[in-house]
This record gives structure tokens, C-alpha cells and sequence, in this order.
């Protein structure tokens, strides 16, 4: 563990070395703006962006590589599985519903409670400011690349939840320890690649600590911020950032089971009001919805579309797939490693539920309301600030609607936040030891606020290139480990099959899904 602490502390280190004359570039140029604290504190935040955005965003044949490596990881993975994000979404349905909970499993939570988790670090505002920001930059175009993104995405979870189950590590204390890291280590060095295998695991624990401050923390703070602002005008931003790093930083010392207690009842609530505020829109504008889906789909291969034209529009719509459904990322696979299961593939199989969920239904929706309201064609991207176009097409029908949305806005951030600080949390305690873990804690309270009061655009390319960076390493080792994965699911579809799985209800195991 000390020699495991030291390098990554060394790994630290060596990330923040090229920065400190990068901040001290901001610091020399923010002085001579009279701008205060905050001030200072966007222009050091911004060029330490401006930096890194040069090392994580390099591109191949005008794509960054990054891009590509997720549509290869998500075409591959499906593909190699049979097409699993088919055969067995029926199937997946059943687990969450109870089915085949066995209460003598060992773990922390339900496999619906480990689903809300993961939901809630996925299902947010990448569904609401994500798919305005893509509809923006790339066009309406970019929803049907999203939606794309999304259907192979299954397949990707679906591997990385399955190996996170495999090779989790069950604590003294009965706790559970699992995700991308511990398959790195663990998997690859049973193929003997031991040293590849710590390397990829320290490295995405780092990065998902850093993915945890900035998509999971800080872009969430910024767009509530903006929501909330929306509708109670002259609203500082420090106070809202205050008073949400508090209340973030009473939910995150429970741990997993109260982080899973909350989600379980905060997840479906927020994700009923908001889709039921989509489809007052799309009800009330029936007629319009087959012209709208020809738009997005005539304008996702338009070589005139928004943004760099049809690769630009290809580009926006992964990334923000990537950034709303996460995956490839590796970041669910923390949560679903801690479900209540004697079979890993049965969480793989609930877990590919989550694209679908978040993105081809919840992120469809929000962008066919963008769209046939025509929003995006009258706010530029000057005048509008991720949620604060989707808000736009809210009040276009309904004057009162951005208030239902500025509520869900701020439960998705702050369900998504809760859920984030755990991924972060367990990464960091891989790294540096449990003990240190309240540091970790103390530092995520504080990017709360710091997310609150800094401009979207450096807070919206940090959580980017962190949660995209994460890809690397996970989707490295889940190619390698794919044959086991492929094995383990073709004998668990033939027991199932041949009616071999014990089948439970609520009245005889005493616990509900929740």
C-alpha cells in the first residue's frame, strides 16, 4: 500500500508541475483586471484548462483520438458480445424488478439501488445542458450521433460493470472495493501483464479523481447555478455555491448506503417530472415530431452543419454521449460493483439499461423539445448557456416551466454529485489509502463552490477531457479481458435459458427492489 501511495503521489506531482507556470501566467494576467477572488479564481482555472486541452484533445485525421477510441471500444464490445444490448434487455428488466434478488448475496446494495446509483451519475444535466450544448455547437444533427453513441454504449458498460463485478474485492469489514482499477491490477496481471495492469489502474484512478471534480462536481454546480439564477434573478453565486457544498458535504460522509438510499427515491422521482415536462411540449406539438427526427437526421450527415460541418457534428454528438451516459468511462462500474449478486454478468446485463435510459430516451427527448420548439435557431450560443436553452424551449410553450425545470436541474445535480464524490472517493482511497479519504472529501466540498462561480466554457472542457481521458485505460483493459467476459455471458444466457436461475419474490426474500 505505502509503495502504491507513493506513486501515485509521484503521478500527481508529475501532473501538476507543467501547470504552475501556467497558473502563474494567470495570476500575472488576472492582477490586472479588477475583478477580485472570483476573478482570479476563473483566469487560473481557465489557463490551467487552456493547457491541458493541448495534452487530452490531440486529434487523428481531424478527430480527436479520444473520439475515436469510444466508437471503436462501443462497436467492438457489441460486436463481440452478439449484439448483447439486444438479447437481453428483457431480461435486464426482470433483475431490476427483484426477480433475482437473492438476499443472502453478499454486497452493499439491490441491483436497483446499484442501477439509481450509477443512474444518478449519469442521468443529469448531460440529458438537459449536454444535449442543448451539442444541439449548439454541432447542430440538431448531433442527437442522432448521440443516439448512436448510446445503443453501442450499452455494450461497453455492459463489459466494464461485468468485469467490476468479476474482480471487486470484498473488505474485512464486509464492505466491497471494485471497479475499473481492481480489474486493471487484478485481470491483467492473471495474463501476466502485472505491471501494464498497475500502471492503467493508477492512472484511472487519477483521472477519475479529476473526472469527479469537473463533470461530476463542477459542471453540475455551474449549470444549477444557472438554472436556479434563471428564475431568482440576483441570485450571487458564491451564495448558492455555499450553501450546496454544505449540503453535498452532509450526504457524502454517510458512504455508499446512504448515497444509494438517497438516489434510490431522488432518481425516478426528478426523472418523472422532467420527462413528463418533455412530453407536455411534445403532446401539445404531435404533428411537428416526424418533421423534427428528419431534421436531425438529414443534418447529422449535412457536410453544412453547425460546428466544423458533418465532423464536427459526429464529434460533438460522442462527446456528449460519453459525457451523459459515460460509457466506456468506467465510472459505473464503481457502483455496480457493489451490488448484492453471486452473478457478475446479471449487473453487466442491468447495468447497459443505463444508456438506454439516459441517453435514447431522456437525451431524445430533451432534443426533439429543443428542436421542434426551434429554439436554437433564434439563441445563439453567446446568449444561451447550456440549460439556459433548454429552459428557453421550456418557456416558448409555457411561461412557468423553467421553474419545473430549474428544480429538476438542481436534483439531477445534486443526486449526480453525491454519486460522483464516491467514484472519486473510491479511487482516490486506491491510491492513497482509506484513511486519507476525508481529504478527498474536503477538497470535493470545496470545488462545489468553485464550480459555481466559474464560466462555463473552462469548466465545461475540464470535465470533458477528464471523463474522456478515463476511457483510456478502461477500455484498454476491457479489450483485453473481452474473451472472459464473452465466455462468462454464454453460460450464464445457457442456464438461464434452461431455466436453471433461481427465480425470488419480495414476499419470501423480505426486501423490496428498493
Amino acid at each position: 500500500m505505502l509503495k502504491r501511495s507513493l506513486r501515485g503521489w509521484n503521478g500527481l506531482l508529475l501532473l501538476l508541475i507543467p501547470i504552475v507556470p501556467t497558473v502563474a501566467m494567470a495570476v500575472e494576467e488576472a492582477e490586472t483586471k479588477p475583478s477580485g477572488f472570483i476573478g482570479l479564481l476563473d483566469a487560473v482555472f481557465s489557463q490551467i484548462v487552456n493547457f491541458l486541452s493541448q495534452i487530452f484533445f490531440f486529434e487523428i485525421f481531424g478527430l480527436p483520438f479520444i473520439v475515436l477510441w469510444l466508437i471503436g471500444g462501443a462497436i467492438f464490445f457489441t460486436l463481440r458480445m452478439g449484439f448483447v444490448n439486444i438479447r437481453t434487455f428483457k431480461h435486464a428488466i426482470d433483475v431490476v424488478m427483484g426477480k433475482y434478488d437473492n438476499p443472502d448475496d453478499e454486497g452493499d446494495v439491490s441491483h436497483f439501488q446499484a442501477l439509481a446509483t450509477a443512474l444518478s451519475g449519469t442521468v443529469g444535466l448531460g440529458n438537459i445542458a449536454g444535449v442543448a450544448i451539442a444541439v449548439q455547437l454541432g447542430g440538431p444533427g448531433a442527437i442522432f450521433w448521440m443516439t448512436l453513441g448510446g445503443f453501442f454504449g450499452m455494450s461497453s458498460k455492459f463489459v466494464e460493470c461485468s468485469l467490476a463485478q468479476m474482480y471487486r474485492r470484498i473488505q474485512p469489514d464486509g464492505t466491497i472495493a471494485g471497479g475499473p482499477m481492481y480489474y486493471l491490477s487484478k485481470g491483467l496481471g492473471e495474463r501476466g501483464l502485472r505491471p501494464l495492469g498497475n500502471g492503467l489502474a493508477i492512472l484511472f484512478a487519477l483521472l477519475c479523481v479529476l473526472a469527479s471534480m469537473g463533470g461530476g462536481n463542477m459542471f453540475q454546480a455551474n449549470q444549477a447555478y444557472a438554472a436556479l439564477a434563471g428564475i431568482i434573478p440576483g441570485l450571487p453565486n458564491w451564495v448558492f455555491g455555499l450553501v450546496v457544498a454544505v449540503l453535498v458535504g452532509i450526504v457524502i460522509i454517510g458512504g455508499i448506503s446512504r448515497i444509494a438510499s438517497v438516489t434510490a427515491r431522488l432518481v425516478p422521482a426528478m426523472a418523472v417530472i422532467y420527462v413528463l415536462a418533455c412530453l407536455w411540449i411534445l403532446l401539445g406539438n404531435l404533428t411537428e415530431i416526424p418533421a423534427a427526427f428528419g431534421t436531425i437526421i438529414t443534418q447529422a450527415f449535412s457536410p453544412e452543419a453547425i460546428g466544423g460541418g458533418f465532423v464536427g457534428t459526429l464529434v460533438q454528438g460522442v462527446r456528449r454521449s460519453a459525457f451523459s451516459n459515460e460509457a466506456g468511462i468506467g465510472s459505473a462500474a464503481i457502483a455496480h460493483s457493489a451490488a448484492r449478486t453471486d452473478e457478475p454478468l446479471r449487473e453487466g446485463i442491468v447495468a447497459l439499461l443505463e444508456p438506454f435510459i439516459d441517453t435514447i430516451v431522456i437525451c431524445n427527448l430533451t432534443g426533439l423539445t429543443i428542436v421542434i420548439t426551434g429554439v436554437y435557431q433564434e439563441t445563439s450560443a453567446a446568449q444561451a448557456n447550456g440549460v439556459e436553452l433548454t429552459a428557453a424551449a421550456f418557456s416558448s410553450v409555457i411561461g412557468w416551466f423553467p421553474i419545473i425545470l430549474a428544480i429538476a436541474v438542481v436534483l439531477f445535480a445534486f443526486s449526480t454529485m453525491i454519486s460522483w464524490s464516491y467514484y472519486g472517493e473510491k479511487s482516490w482511497s486506491y491510491i492513497f489509502g482509506e484513511e486519507s479519504a476525508i481529504i478527498y472529501k474536503g477538497i470535493f466540498v470545496v470545488c462545489v463552490f468553485i464550480g459555481s462561480v466559474v464560466n462555463l466554457g473552462a469548466v465545461l472542457d475540464f470535465s470533458d477531457m477528464m471523463l474522456l481521458a478515463m476511457a483510456f485505460p478502461n477500455l484498454l483493459g476491457c479489450y483485453i479481458l473481452s474473451g472472459k467476459v464473452a465466455s462468462a455471458l454464454n453460460d450464464y444466457l445457457n442456464r438461464l435459458n434452461s431455466g436453471q436461475m433461481p427465480v425470488y419474490s419480495h414476499e419470501t426474500s423480505g426486501k423490496s427492489p428498493l
